[in-house]
């Protein structure tokens, strides 16, 4: 079953396509995107993993064949040496205005080639084609980026796509790590937005789930119209898009600290998320049954605490570098009641104490 769901930009309109077996058919999408003329050339830009499952069904979905160009796997692709390199590769192959870069990949490949899109030349088309739960949170909304020492996405650019392909039968290929990173962006959705996605997210967010496409399109679908109702309300991240940082603020310092792939993406928001929810029942002096959504996230094979083994001092001092901190102070995202997120300043003093 086709869902089509459109997501309005500064650039215009650009579609998200969820489909079994799409990715058998890249090629006739390009060409049949309202408002875009022929492409000059296609650069497909994958991953070593990737390569290997899904690569060879793209390229066979084309007349002429694109260029290709594979990163290594992993968070250390968003650096700016990889980015050097895929930059010099797509002038190297001719590349011009009229040319798009196809992101096929997870969350690391669609954040990098979105950000080379958005370089080169001033800015090109680029497509995502996420294989990964994770990646839908990052392929619908135009953010691209890389990853500083100092930081995560400390480097980027807004770069809306040109279309967003969601082929399910990918995720079939996840391991339980890697579903259980991207269910944790589609429980943080429902926590900010979506009662009703929350309560199916933690009751069918078993690693079997990846199995069953019609829980899977519901699932998938749901979280990418919270996504998108945000984004088209707050593009450049002005004012309520900061909401789709809950959990966040920790885990991007929690990653940061223990060394990026130490702990997935999804793990450390797991973590930040529990910690913003204590911190907001603490705060307003309400019950927003963390406890209840903890014992969720635990079944579901999250730890939740992770980050009491790193330096509490580390990881505040890495907080005050997030982008949503001003003049020194540390803002997260809190929850005043169910549903209802709010970005606040918290104390270092505070901060400590809870961690």
């Amino acid at each position: 079953m086709r869902r089509e769901i459109p997501v309005r930009s500064s650039a215009g309109h650009y579609p998200i396509i969820i489909e079994p077996g799409l990715r058998r058919r890249i090629g006739l999408i390009l060409k049949s995107l309202p408002g875009k003329r022929s492409y000059s050339s296609v650069l497909i830009v994958t991953d070593r993993t990737v390569e290997k499952l899904y690569l060879e069904d793209v390229v066979r979905s084309f007349d002429e064949t694109p260029h290709v160009k594979i990163v290594p796997a992993g968070e250390q692709s968003k650096s700016f040496s990889v980015l050097e390199e895929l930059l010099e590769y797509v002038a190297g192959c001719g590349l011009d205005r009229d040319s798009v870069i196809i992101a096929l990949g997870g969350g690391v490949v669609g954040d990098l080639a979105g950000f080379a899109a958005a370089s080169f030349m001033r800015g090109i088309d680029f497509i995502q084609v996420p294989t990964t739960l994770l990646a839908h949170d990052s392929s619908v909304g135009g953010k691209t980026g890389i990853n500083l020492r100092a930081g995560k996405n400390l480097a980027g650019a807004f770069h809306p796509p040109a279309a967003v392909c969601f082929d399910p039968e990918t995720f079939s290929s996840l391991s339980k790590r890697e579903w259980r990173s991207g269910l944790a962006e589609v429980i943080k959705h429902g926590l900010i937005r979506d009662p009703e996605l929350l309560s199916f997210a933690l009751d069918i967010g078993s690693f079997e789930t990846a199995e069953d496409g019609a829980a899977m399109g519901r699932l998938l679908e749901q979280s990418i119209r919270v996504k998108k109702e945000v984004v088209e309300e707050d593009e450049k991240e002005k004012g309520i898009r900061a909401y789709l940082n809950f959990g966040h603020t920790l885990a991007h310092a929690v990653e940061a600290e223990a060394g990026y792939g130490r702990w997935t993406h999804g793990e450390a928001v797991a973590a930040g998320m529990i910690f913003a929810l204590e911190l907001s029942e603490r705060t307003f002096g309400i019950d927003l049954r963390s406890a209840e959504v903890e014992a969720s996230l635990q079944k579901l094979g999250y730890d939740t605490r992770m980050y009491k083994n790193l330096d509490t001092r580390s990881l505040v001092e890495r907080m005050k570098k997030d982008k949503k901190s001003r003049q020194g102070d540390i803002r997260f995202v809190l929850l005043k009641a169910p549903c209802e997120p709010v970005l606040m300043p918290v104390s270092e003093t505070e901060l400590l104490k809870h961690l």
